[in-house]
């Protein structure tokens, strides 16, 4: 990825960048909707990444692109990043990350050239945008001689996101783009937020099946079980959902419209899920944890209501089949993928039949990413 970067750097700018960074997408492991419910969340970097180069400027432009399409979007430097919309609308990441500088104390980078190139698939639930910011904000302070704690860039980004892109994620995506490690999971506690590794199994192989599927509404659906789920700890009396148990939501649900409980119930109960797979990763029962992403996928499903039929296939397929600990969406839903937990032994061969059994069904392949877990983003040599 490193020489593509910097090739078609040359190609879009004529010359050779001054600093690059890179960083992972992130496998959701388990925490579905928790995280900006104040909620525990874990989550895996993965071997796949976005890059991003950067050159100074020194006559008052911000020009970007990115490989994946044609063009150089040009703005001038320093006036204040304000959205796009349309075809341009990706360099709302990157703007975003700019915004926010003031924000954290830090001064907005002057004119540059920026290219961004990544082997993320858009779409897949693998967060891409949150690697993009990311490696953005690491870029965009070393070209111009800033530095900043990693729990701050990881904060920055989100604040990005949430206030310049206009999602109202929690910081899972950035969290665990940022704190990334092989062969661990990032565990995070929202409150704080506070950022821990968990081991992982020597045995443990990620399989990732992307629809290709998105639905036309995910953006308004995301938006709406935020609001639901505020609404349902509005009506609990607490600040967050992370505040409520089990047993208490239980005995509250007759003061709740049916689809806030049902929203609710996914969250709380999930949170439990977090704590009790973290439990069963570090007692070495891999069977227990596969069933918990199992059981986060249904709660997903039929509580949350952000799955879709093609995520459900394969979960049904790929809990069914051999070598498989448990399977779950991974991501916000509506469309994306599914993460599949297995040995070892699940290969090619198994990963084939699944995929031909869902092209029986849905008449297109599902994409097929093997993935091991990867490093946080740094800086690039």
């Amino acid at each position: 990825m490193k020489d593509l970067l910097l090739e078609e750097f040359r190609a879009r700018f004529g010359r050779t960048p001054s600093v690059m960074a890179r960083a992972p997408g992130r496998i959701e492991f388990i925490g579905n909707h928790t995280d900006y419910n104040g909620g525990t969340v874990l989550g895996a970097a993965i071997d796949r990444d976005v890059w991003v180069a950067v050159a100074p400027r020194d006559d008052g432009q911000w020009r970007l692109a990115t490989a994946a399409k044609d063009g150089v979007v040009t703005l001038p430097a320093g006036s204040g990043p304000v959205r796009l919309s349309g075809e341009g609308s990706w360099v709302n990441y990157p703007l975003g990350v700019i915004a926010a500088f003031p924000e954290f104390g830090l001064r907005p980078p002057a004119g540059f050239d920026f290219l961004a190139v990544s082997d993320l698939p858009v779409g897949a639930g693998l967060s891409s945008s949150a690697a993009l910011e990311l490696a953005s904000a690491l870029a965009f302070l070393a070209s111009s001689g800033q530095a900043a704690p990693r729990e701050a860039v990881v904060k920055l980004c989100r604040h990005a996101e949430n206030n310049f892109v206009g999602v109202p994620c929690g910081i899972l995506d950035q969290g665990v783009s940022g704190f990334g490690q092989r062969n661990h999971l990032v565990f995070i506690d929202c409150r704080g937020p506070v950022f821990a590794t968990v081991p992982l199994p020597a045995e443990a192989r990620f399989w990732i099946f992307n629809t290709q599927t998105k639905h036309a509404l995910v953006d308004g659906l995301y938006a709406a079980r935020h609001r639901e789920c505020m609404e349902a700890a509005a009506r609990l009396g607490v600040a967050a959902l992370a505040e409520v148990t089990p047993a208490e939501l239980a005995a509250a649900e007759s003061s709740l419209p049916p689809v806030v409980f049902r929203r609710a119930k996914h969250v709380v109960e999930e949170i439990a899920r977090v704590d009790a797979t973290v439990a069963a990763l570090r007692a070495g029962d891999p069977a227990a944890v596969g069933r918990l992403l199992t059981a986060s996928h249904r709660s997903s499903q039929n509580l949350f209501e952000n799955s879709t039929p093609e995520l459900d296939f394969l979960v049904d397929r790929l809990t069914a089949a051999p070598h498989v600990r448990g399977a779950r969406l991974t991501g916000g839903g509506f469309g994306g993928a599914v993460m599949a937990l297995t040995t070892a032994e699940f290969g090619e061969t198994q990963a084939a039949a699944v995929v031909a059994a869902y092209a029986g069904r849905f008449g297109h392949r599902p994409e097929v990413l093997p993935a091991q877990t990867g490093d946080g983003a740094a800086m690039a040599d």
